[in-house]
Formats: C-alpha cells, structure tokens, sequence
C-alpha cells in the first residue's frame, strides 16, 4: 500500500477531526478518578462523539467492540472498557480515542493518574512518555525519515530509564485510521521511508516501566507488559508541512 500525501484541503478536514478527538479527551480527563469504571467513561465519550456530530473510529473496527481503548496499569494498548474495570488509588489508565468526520480520521490517545497517590516513579513514567512524543513530532520535517522520528523517541525513554514496546507502532493516517507508512518508537537515524510534504502521521509512543516485553490477553486485544510493570501510551496525529510539524489533534 503506497503512502498518500493530503492537500491542503484534506489536511484542513483532518484537523477538523483531530479538534473533535482532542475536545473528547480532553472532557473525559476530568471524569478518570478512583470508583469510576472504564464503561463510564466509554459512555462519556461515545455521546460527546455524537455531541459532536462524528462517528467513532474504533467502534466495529476489525469487531473492536468500544468506542475508546481504556488500558489500566500494565495494559500497553487496546484495553476494552468495562463495568468490572474500576479505576483505585494508584491506578493510570490510558485513554485512546479515535473519530471519523467528513470521511477523515482522527486519533489520538492520552495517560491519566487516577489520583494524587500515584507514585512519583510513575508520575515520571507519564512526564517522559508524553515529552518523547514531542520528541518524534520535532523530527516530523521535509526530508527526514521515519527512523529520525523513532529514534528521537526511543533515545528519550532509554535516556531516561524506561523501555519502549516493539511490537506496536505507530502509523500513517487520513481516509483510513491505518494508512502507510508504520511509524516504529524505535530506529535508527536515517533509515526507512522519507517525510514528504502532505503525510501525516500518528505518532504514538508506548513506554513499559520496566522491560519492553509484551503479550495479548486472551480477549485477543488487550496488550499487556510481559513483566507486569506500568505502561504510558500517548499519541497525536502530525502533518508534515513547509512549515514544520503541524499536530493536528490538538
């Protein structure tokens, strides 16, 4: 599958549907807290979307049941909200959301701590994650390539005494929510495809506490650490732009 560089025109839709995902986490953000359980804040979310005048991106995608990924603790990525899934003191959870408006998606995902309790390890785990995104997204230029973005993540969260997760990857967008090229948290400078004006791409590091390692749950989704240790995942969708990088949910 070739890569398909937007227009102007198209890249204006999909920050028409970046905007709308970031307003819905950024309204689900101050309901995460402990006694909550992830299908409250699926329900949250799947009316806001409508609020919103989008449909949700995830929802029926390969059977994906969930309009979000709700991701606890451990759970790397593609965790399925829930009733039996409470938030507690301590926890983290990580929130993915995805829309489509217009015939363009959206994505993009966020780590919240459930509460004060959570400790300053973690606290670190989330500031690291999030700041290796930004990371990537300063590599996002004309003429650089895909190994510049994911080495600039990955020399971020080793530098800083935390793994990233292999297995999953970040990826083009516009659409389709997963277009050419992959986009690996990982890399070597230089190397793989080169940035051209008009790709976009989700940008999405996945950082364990401890080892790098993961595995699928038995519900065939649900990623987890093969450790057991935390896991932060933050993600935006970014243009490249005569300009530089343009982040498109935000």
């Amino acid at each position: 599958m070739a890569i398909v560089c937007k227009s102007a025109a198209e890249i204006e839709k999909m920050r028409r549907s970046g905007r709308i995902v970031r307003e819905v986490l950024d309204y689900l953000r101050p309901l995460v807290g402990p006694g909550v359980s992830t299908m409250d804040i699926e329900r949250a979310a799947e009316q806001k979307i409508k609020d919103l005048g989008a449909k949700p991106a995830f929802k029926g995608y390969y059977d994906y049941p969930c309009v979000l990924c709700t991701s606890i603790n451990e759970e790397i990525v593609h965790g399925i909200p829930s009733e039996k899934r409470v938030l507690k003191p301590g926890d983290i959870v990580s929130i993915d959301c995805g829309v489509v408006l217009d015939g363009f998606y959206g994505d993009a995902a966020i780590t919240v701590a459930v509460d004060e309790s959570v400790t300053p390890e973690l606290r670190k785990l989330l500031e690291v994650t999030e700041a290796s995104l930004y990371k990537g997204i300063q590599q996002v230029l004309i003429g650089n390539s895909i190994g510049d973005v994911g080495a600039a993540v990955q020399e971020h969260v080793e530098a800083n005494g935390f793994s990233v997760v292999r297995e999953f990857v970040g990826h083009g967008i516009g659409t389709r929510l997963h277009e050419e090229p992959q986009v690996p948290n990982f890399g070597a400078r230089g190397q793989g495809a080169r940035l051209r004006e008009g790709m976009v791409l989700a940008i999405e590091p996945m950082v364990n506490f401890g080892k790098p390692g993961t595995r699928v749950l038995e519900d065939k989704w649900t990623a987890v650490t093969a450790d057991g240790s935390f896991s932060a995942h933050f993600e935006h969708c970014v243009a490249v732009t005569k300009d530089g990088p343009m982040i498109l949910t935000q």
